[in-house]
């Protein structure tokens, strides 16, 4: 029997996918949460899918109550990660470049502030009720009440679980993509040029860089804190034989870099800013994570 709800149920895909990736900060993962939440909807009967008056309601609340799981598992998980963890970097289309739009809608889920990687940095540092309560109230605008559904708790509960999670995001020095897309191509150039005095003046006094190779990567594995430790560590790196191309690209909807050895993506640069310097840097370079970057 060809199941009537079938154009309602795949339209979602794009929708369900958006909100997997913000509560995971996996794209990977948010694919996986999407699979299963159509399983288990293809899992219902004829008569029980009939009696949903609203699939997408429907694929909602499954693919949150999936995430929700998965985020209370996340923690104990990554006690055996290998150096720092960051959420997998996405690439997309900006106005900043003139690349091709991507022909899937579902991979242009970057195109919004909500999912920097500052925004998914912080995000990452909630509870897993804070951090699906803030995602669905905040982002998605479901009420409190649809909330207290999928979280199995009260409304006023998860109005508290959102505030205390806005308490911790700050998007009052945000800058625009221009400005942005100008200091990551002078980060560029003074890189390029190796530059140190440029990079120095480029960075925030208490610039910190991260970076995530899961050991399967050559990366720190800790921190990088203060402006002169992180220039002189992109100096290394600089100076190092294997010849390496950057390249600007989108990172999670803003201006980042892509660096590229005999035309493979071998890691993606994510950059925080305010007040025109650089105060963040996070960099990605676990292949399990740059698959989305090689696909291309």
């Amino acid at each position: 029997m060809t199941d009537p709800h079938l154009p309602a149920v795949m339209s979602e895909r794009r929708q369900l996918i958006n909100l997997a990736y913000r509560m995971l900060g996996s794209l990977a993962e948010a694919e996986d949460v999407v699979q299963e939440t159509y399983a288990r909807w293809y899992a219902l009967s004829d008569r029980q899918r009939q009696e949903i008056e609203v699939p997408g309601a429907w694929l909602t609340r499954v693919a949150s109550r999936i995430c929700l799981d998965l985020l209370g598992s996340a923690r104990a998980r990554r006690e055996s990660y290998v150096g720092e963890w960051i959420p997998e970097p996405v690439p997309g289309r900006s106005e900043w470049l003139d690349g091709p739009a991507s022909a899937d809608p579902a991979d242009r889920v970057t195109l919004d502030e909500s999912i920097s990687m500052a925004f998914l940095v912080v995000l990452d540092s909630m509870t897993p009720a804070e951090r699906v309560a803030f995602i669905l109230h905040d982002v998605f605008r479901y009420s409190f009440a649809e909330v207290a559904e999928i979280v199995g708790r009260t409304p006023a509960a998860c109005r508290q679980l959102a505030s205390s999670a806005r308490r911790r995001v700050d998007t009052s020095r945000a800058p625009s993509n221009t400005e942005r897309a100008d200091i990551v191509r002078d980060f560029k150039r003074a890189w390029n040029a190796k530059d140190i005095e440029a990079l120095l003046g480029l960075l925030d006094p208490q610039a910190i860089a991260t970076a995530d190779g899961g050991g399967l990567a050559l990366a720190f594995l800790d921190p990088i804190s203060g402006r002169e430790r992180v220039a002189a560590a992109w100096m290394e790196i600089a100076s190092r034989a294997t010849p390496m191309n950057l390249v600007e690209r989108t990172v999670n909807g803003q201006p980042g870099l892509v660096a590229e050895v005999d035309g493979t993506v071998v890691s993606v640069y994510a950059f925080d800013i305010a007040d025109g310097l650089i105060t963040r840097i996070w960099v990605i370079r676990n292949p399990e994570k740059l698959r989305p970057w090689t696909a291309n």
